[in-house]
């Protein structure tokens, strides 16, 4: 059976497409439409309909919309509470509007879809199919936490078998998602946007507001917790956009962070005593939150976490193409990966560089030729294969440099056109891991979790640890991630080193670069030194030459 997934809601559009209980394909709008989290002048960025995101799913599996059994639509407007969400009533109403028709909008989007095929997955129970029911794990608790769904902000549920009992669910307006995106925006980022700056400031500051954050953030003993109304400007004054930060906003950071650890810790020690699972599986955009998932694995009860990549909105298209597949009696096989996007052969790619008129090298031992650019020093961006779901780059739209050399931190924040106090992230070999990086789980794949930087590794690796000593790593199969794997077995022939830095290949308030012309703009804008497109290497002196 063949079932889509669309999440059209509050941000992050998407699609995904689950066939025969094989995950087949999914993609974010952002990388087709080039708008960052779809966003658009409100109101209209909560309702972008995932239009070519959806038309590729369904072309790379080449199936037409009449060849669909069913779509989920990720939010169930019956399970709207007017007033609960704690927004503006006229945006409300035509949020719900918008949700209810959004059958026809589908139909009008991907002509020859019966509007009646569109079926309503409540929010959060797509959040929990996108992990539950995508994790190598036959059963598990599962703990969903992000901003709003149509009446909650979290769900702790158990899989057992594919089927998910729901054990408690927090209603609005109470959120952990909501506050952490306050004071996003009271520090002068984008809320809905970047929590994941809130988090990196943190680590400069001290929680010296912790007791009192207590009192207004706790949990009830029975599955939930409260948020109560918190003035922010008593801790720090808010700051405008574009202004500079202290050390009472880093403070205050590191306060909200901290409360929030200790909240989930919370919540996953009540549901550790309902389930007795061994394994958590977590999705929400809260669960991007990599600090916190350590910690909850670190002193939690769970003996291992697993975290959807696309844990954000964007995963609910997945989730909820899963829970149909599960309703109609599948069984969806777990998550291949994250490479679940567009894709370009050889051929292809070069001829997006002889349209360009881009002179290139094709090298015999590509992975041997790169290392050799990153052992000199130079920044390289690495196209290859699928492009990621979810907001990692995880070595297949990635920027690489040497993690030997302190100055390429303020290098690659400078190509990238974001804060300096942003960390920048190793990827290393999986079976060189634990001697370089302890904390955290021995695998970690989608860069979900923070390890600690071992004291010998430190001054060897200075690029990649961050201010109090962590990095958030990529772990690397050779069967999963061959190339790369040579990658990094090459660079360490030269350098000594099993670690090369990875983060991802975009430019500030711009998506993730997805299809070569993306690739091509980015190179001819941005002080990158070498692009490689598949099999294919472009020198900045040679693509440039007067």
């Amino acid at each position: 059976m063949k079932f889509l997934g669309v999440n059209a809601i509050f941000h992050d559009p998407a699609a995904a497409l689950v066939v025969d209980g094989e995950i087949v394909a999914a993609a974010e709008e952002e990388r087709f439409s080039r708008r960052k989290h779809g966003k658009r002048p409100v109101p209209f960025s909560a309702w972008e309909l995932p239009e070519q995101a959806a038309a590729w799913c369904l072309a790379e599996a080449g199936l037409k919309p009449e060849d669909l059994d069913a779509v989920a639509y990720s939010y169930d407007p019956a399970l709207v509470r007017p007033g609960q969400q704690g927004l503006d009533e006229r945006w409300e109403d035509l949020r719900t509007t918008y949700a209810v028709r959004a059958p026809n909008f589908l139909a009008t989007a991907l002509p020859g879809l019966d509007p009646a095929q569109v079926s309503y997955v409540p929010h959060h129970i797509a959040h929990a199919a996108s992990a539950g029911l995508a994790a190598p794990h036959a059963s598990s608790a599962v703990l969903v936490c992000d901003g709003r769904g149509e009446s909650a902000s979290h769900l702790a549920g158990h899989y057992r078998d594919g089927e998910l009992a729901v054990l408690a669910a927090q209603e609005l307006p109470h959120s952990l998602g909501l506050m952490y995106e306050e004071v996003t925006e009271h520090l002068g980022f984008l809320r809905s946007s970047d929590e994941y700056k809130v988090m990196a400031l943190a680590s400069y500051g001290q929680p010296r507001h912790l007791e009192s954050l207590r009192e207004l953030i706790y949990t009830t003993g029975d599955g939930g917790f409260r948020v109560e109304p918190i003035d922010w400007n008593v801790y720090a004054k808010k700051v405008l956009r574009g202004g500079s930060w202290n050390g009472d906003h880093a403070d205050l950071a590191a306060s909200v962070q901290k409360r929030l650890e200790e909240v989930l810790l919370e919540l996953a020690s009540w549901l550790h005593g309902r389930t007795r699972e061994r394994v958590l599986t977590m999705a929400g955009g809260v669960a991007l939150n990599c600090v916190a998932n350590t910690r909850l694995l670190d002193e939690g009860p769970f003996e291992e976490i697993w975290v959807q990549p696309a844990a954000g909105d964007a995963g609910t298209a997945l989730g909820g193409a899963l829970h149909l597949a599960r309703a109609h009696g599948e069984r969806p096989a777990p998550m291949p990966g994250a490479d679940l996007g567009r894709g370009w052969t050889g051929e292809e790619l070069r001829a997006w560089l002889e349209v360009a008129r881009v002179p290139y090298s094709e090298p015999a031992d590509l992975a041997a030729a790169v290392a050799r650019e990153l052992a000199d020093d130079r920044i390289v961006a690495w196209f290859q294969g699928r492009s990621e779901y979810g907001p990692r780059a995880l070595g297949h739209r990635s920027l690489l440099a040497h993690p030997g050399y302190a100055a390429n931190t303020e290098r690659l924040n400078h190509v990238k056109g974001r804060e300096q106090f942003r960390p920048i992230a190793p990827m290393v070999l999986e079976s060189r891991a634990g001697e370089i990086f302890s904390r955290g789980p021995s695998r970690s794949p989608y860069m979900l979790f923070v390890h600690d930087v071992s004291p010998a590794w430190r001054a060897r690796i200075p690029a990649v640890v961050h201010v109090d000593g962590t990095a958030r790593i990529q772990s690397v199969s050779p069967g999963r991630e061959p190339l790369v794997a040579r990658l990094l077995e090459c660079f360490e022939a030269l350098t000594g080193l099993p670690v090369v830095v990875n983060t991802s290949l975009n430019t500030a308030g711009r998506p993730m670069v997805d299809d070569p012309r993306d690739a091509l703009e980015c190179f001819g804008s941005s002080p990158v030194d070498v692009l490689v497109l598949g099999p294919y290497v472009i020198r900045r002196g040679e693509a440039f030459a007067s």
